[in-house]
């Protein structure tokens, strides 16, 4: 069964600390619905007060990242359902409970 991640950028969220509080509550009743219908693989925000870093090939650490990712920093969920149609659904639910469009890519 194909699997979709679905991801925002933390800028996306244009929220005041209320509304952030229950943006939060109300994102994760939908990753407990997703774990009640089955298809929940993983969910989760990305912690913004760690700074990414890089691992080389040749296993080198720096503390960068790429130039297109400095702004990913939002949250992630990771679903396994029949279809793209289905995880538009779920992508749409997460919109709504997070107040900001989702991103959809099939992941291999």
């Amino acid at each position: 069964m194909p699997q979709y991640l679905i991801s925002f950028p933390g800028a996306a969220m244009q929220l005041t600390p209320d509304e952030f509080e229950q943006a939060g509550k109300d994102a994760n009743a939908v990753v407990e619905e997703l774990r009640d219908a089955g298809v929940l693989v993983f969910a989760a925000g990305i912690d913004e007060s760690t700074d990414p870093v890089m691992v080389a090939a040749d296993g080198t650490v720096t503390s960068e990242t790429y130039p297109q990712t400095k702004e990913f920093n939002g949250g992630l969920t990771v679903i396994e359902v029949p279809s793209r149609d289905e995880a538009l659904k779920w992508a749409a639910k997460i919109a709504t409970a997070c107040r900001c469009s989702q991103e959809v890519r099939q992941v291999f």
